[in-house]
């Protein structure tokens, strides 16, 4: 009997698709590891490389043969066709969670049922302080959740994050960030949890247990540190083993082993010389072996590439994937599909051990066992529309945005405002805003200072005064150039410093504000020595003298009707040069602008000085006007900050300092409203007003929050998880610094802070019991219990962070001058008091001696109990026989 070839093939086909459905891999009831042994035996080369690489998006515009063999996982943000054929919604990063999830699930679908094996992709995203999603609750930043010192609260607030997260599909989020905070010039400082190991540390696990115990997978980041000399991002580090050990490791040590994060991200930096993506001692050695970690490490969003581009370790992506995948990496963060060409050849020539390939592939199948993905793809729609018709965490987010509310300093008692008749003047951009912060959603309805005053009050008026973003120049916009009649300017760009010869490329541009950092200004160029010439016309909108000239790092000139305006041709450091000149209104000037870099990393802007940006004198003398017409005077101000804007200046940007000191000239009581992820130097205008609250980035609810605080109905509950600095000169400053060798003041300042770690005031007063111990000597692996009476003694009800602090008096190595090794937020009513329990054990009292290992040594050891790290209230010693 013969068969048609088709049928053949389509008897041939139902055979493996049976076959794969009764494959051991599919057998819910066996056990995990089983189930990954048997899945990796039947996997290509091609579908183990492709469960190594994730990327963002989806299947929009899907060619033939794209995704086939899978994926790890996606990032899903736009809009989407699915598979060859089929038709998935439209989605994009501002419609509402249902239609994500019906996305997700469609995109489920499509790798659950047309690839080879079925595996279901890991939809992931980040999650810092509410999934950064439209409908989802928007919290608290990372940094003023640390601010609240509360676990408890941090694990419910991390439970409704778990909850939006789940109910769109989303199974991995790319976060916590833990790295310690050790310079606030750091622009990522928001993202973290302060300065200090313990309470990072004890924060991490709070917020991703609620995750993991909801089953979704969290991914501590970036693997070890992120910041560098200076406080600048992901600047390389040369830290000594201790050092690690005591501060940098204890974080993500937690995460893992008390927390259970199943993945770990690693950083952009070089740790002692080596890319962290591809550091054996780091990911093999450290997180593997000696910490038995079972989950899978992820780069950050190309990472990997960094041999090749930023710490020249690599000759190119193949070999820079190959270094990473050998060394510990396990998942290569990409941000375009067609990336993966760069990075598959190792996988597939045997560059890389096979051994290591498969454990590597075995993390990520396991995760995706563990999640059920296999059995469950998909997720049920009532949960995500149940929390859109109810939006069930708003009242968490206001809770939160209280209780991580530091009051710096209040005066005479000024706050809180106890009369609702007084008027008000609110000024500032800051109250009207909401800034979210750094990795945040669009929030639910997010609520300004301004609409939270306004629900106790009818009595306050605002005005602007001046804002964050207010400035003295700008780029020249592209509507007042043109070149013979054309927009923008004709680009010519020399493979040389003098402007001669044939340029490598000429081209247009729209207008001159460049940063060549990580590239050059066309692929052209071979090295990064290079000139480029702009030459056109410029038309003013008005008659009259602008300033007007170039910044960026030197080596330009500016010429204007071709005369020379601006000269700063040599290279000597990144300047800004302006200077006037009579436009007239209409008329077009010839404008030339020339500029050359021998050694890369340029920057070049045309910029001027339009009478538009002049008028924040004016701004400030009507927010003073305001301000005398009034009883008490408001002022929300703020800072800028991120992922790579780092800041060498820690005070207020614009013209917010000068704002503050002209209205509190008025001789007005005046409170300010900090608005911000970091610390803010302050010595300008501190000592010139009553009342000072770091805001934090309160979240969406934070103006209600703010209100309440403000009229008393909540007390401040926040402390501060990192320490002020009086002066950029004294950074670093941290608390827990070990001893020095001579000093710790400058001839010229002092080395204390402005305001310590742990530091935050209430409107109500806390008293310190004695402390009681069960015994003041004990052996090495024994425990002391702890206890004191804490009261409140004032009149209002206040919450009191209790600290406790550990110093080692005598040691074979260095201690720091200063341990946090516990903490309790405590609630009272005035007159209330609690009994508050410490135990001190061979956990709160070891060290890394000589040899690195750790021991309780004999000796004495000073217990402080306090309310922030200046602030001792009760001290005792204890004795280690």
């Amino acid at each position: 009997m013969k068969f048609a070839p088709t049928l053949i093939l389509l008897l041939f086909t139902s055979f493996l698709s049976t076959a794969q459905n009764t494959a051991p891999y599919r057998n819910p009831a066996l056990p995990v590891p089983e189930r990954v042994k048997d899945l990796l035996s039947r996997m290509t080369p091609e579908e183990k490389f492709w469960q190594l690489f994730m990327i963002p998006g989806d299947l929009d515009n899907v060619q033939p043969g794209q995704y086939t063999q899978g994926i790890f996982g996606l990032q899903v943000s736009a809009a989407s066709k699915g598979d060859a054929g089929g038709q998935l919604l439209s989605y994009n990063t501002r419609e509402n969670g249902l239609v994500l999830l019906r996305k997700i699930n469609a995109i489920q679908k499509f790798f659950v049922e047309k690839t080879r094996l079925g595996i279901p992709i890991i939809a992931f995203d980040e999650a810092l302080h509410g999934l950064v999603r439209e409908g989802a609750t928007s919290f608290p930043q990372a940094i003023a959740l640390a601010a609240t010192w509360d676990t408890t609260l941090m694990n419910r607030v991390a439970g409704a994050i778990a909850e939006e997260t789940r109910a769109r599909g989303i199974r991995d989020i790319l976060t916590p960030v833990v790295n310690i905070a050790s310079d606030v010039r750091w622009g990522r400082t928001e993202e973290t949890y302060g300065e200090d190991p313990l309470l990072s540390s004890a924060m991490g696990v709070a917020f991703v247990k609620a995750f993991e115990d909801r089953g979704i997978v969290t991914t501590p980041k970036h693997f070890v540190a992120n910041v560098g000399d200076g406080g600048r991002d992901s600047y390389p580090i040369f830290w000594n083993d201790r050092q690690l050990e005591q501060v940098f490791f204890p974080p993500f040590i937690s995460c893992v082993k008390q927390g259970g994060s199943r993945s770990i991200m690693t950083a952009y930096n070089a740790v002692d010389g080596t890319a962290s993506s591809s550091n054996n001692w780091l990911l093999m050695q450290k997180l593997k072996k000696e910490w038995e970690f079972k989950g899978f490490v992820i780069s950050d969003a190309n990472a990997v590439g960094g041999e090749v581009v930023l710490h020249h370790t690599a000759k190119d992506y193949a070999e820079a994937g190959k270094n990473a995948i050998t060394n510990g990496l396990d998942v290569i963060f990409q941000t375009e599909y067609n990336h993966y060409k760069l990075f598959i050849p190792p996988f597939l020539d045997g560059s890389i051990p096979q051994a290591r390939i498969d454990d590597a592939v075995s993390r990520v199948l396991t995760a995706k066992f563990e999640l059920g993905l296999f059995e469950q793809p998909y997720m049920d729609e009532a949960a995500i529309i149940r929390q859109q018709q109810e939006l069930p965490h708003k009242k968490i987010a206001a809770e939160a945005a209280a209780s991580a509310l530091v009051l710096l300093k209040n005066n005479g008692a000024l706050l809180p405002v106890t009369s609702p008749a007084r008027n008000i003047a609110l000024i500032g951009e800051e109250a009207i805003t909401a800034r979210l912060g750094g990795y945040s959603g669009t929030g639910n309805g997010k609520i300004s200072i301004l609409e939270g005053i306004r629900k106790y009050t009818a009595n306050v008026k605002y005005i602007r005064g001046a804002g964050v973003f207010d400035k003295e120049t700008e780029t020249v916009p592209a509507s007042f150039l043109s070149n013979d009649g054309k927009p923008g300017l004709k680009t010519s760009i020399w493979s040389n410093t003098s402007l001669t010869g044939k340029p490598v490329m000429e081209k247009t541009d729209g207008q001159v504000d460049f940063s060549w950092t990580l590239s050059r200004p066309t692929g052209d160029l071979t090295t990064d020595r290079y000139s480029i010439r702009w030459e056109g016309q410029i038309t003013m909108p008005q008659s009259g003298e602008f300033a007007i000239g170039l910044e960026g790092n030197d080596g330009f000139r500016l010429y204007i009707n071709n005369a020379l305006h601006i000269d700063q041709w040599s290279k000597t450091s990144y300047s800004s040069r302006l200077k006037k000149y009579l436009f007239e209104k209409g008329k077009a000037y010839n404008i030339r602008v020339e500029f050359y870099e021998p050694v890369g990393n340029a920057h070049i802007r045309l910029i001027w000085a339009p009478r538009a940006l002049q008028a924040w004198k004016a701004a400030i003398d009507s927010a003073v006007a305001l301000a005398r017409r009034s009883d008490i005077a408001i002022i929300a101000a703020g800072i800028h900050e991120g992922e790579f804007q780092d800041r060498a200046y820690l005070s207020l940007p614009g013209h917010q300092e000068d704002l503050i000191l002209a209205v509190a000239a008025t001789g007005k009581p005046v409170v300010v409203l900090l608005t911000g992820g970091s610390a803010i130097t302050m010595q300008r205008w501190l000592d010139k007003v009553q009342a000072v609250i770091h805001c934090w980035y309160p979240g969406e609810a934070g103006g209600e929050a703010i209100a309440a605080v403000l009229f008393g109905d909540r007390d401040p509950g926040g402390r501060l998880p990192i320490t002020f600095p009086v002066h950029e000169s004294q950074l670093p400053l941290v608390y827990n610094h070990h001893p020095t060798g001579r000093g710790d003041d400058y001839h010229n300042l002092s080395g204390l802070p402005l305001f310590p770690f742990g530091y935050g005031l209430s409107y109500t007063q806390f008293s310190y019991g004695p402390l009681t111990m069960n015994k003041s000597e004990i052996a090495p692996d024994d425990s002391i219990d702890l206890h004191f009476t804490l009261t409140n003694t004032g009149k209002r009800t206040g919450e009191e962070v209790v600290q406790l602090y550990v110093n080692d008096l005598l040691s074979s190595v260095t201690r720091p001058v200063l341990e946090l090794h516990g903490f309790q937020k405590v609630k009272l009513d005035p007159g209330e008091k609690k009994e508050l329990h410490f135990v001190i054990g061979p956990k709160t009292l070891q060290l890394l001696n000589r040899e690195m290992k750790r021991v309780v040594e004999p000796g004495q050891f000073r217990l402080m109990i306090g309310a922030s790290s200046r602030d001792i209230r009760q001290e005792a010693i204890i004795t280690v026989k």
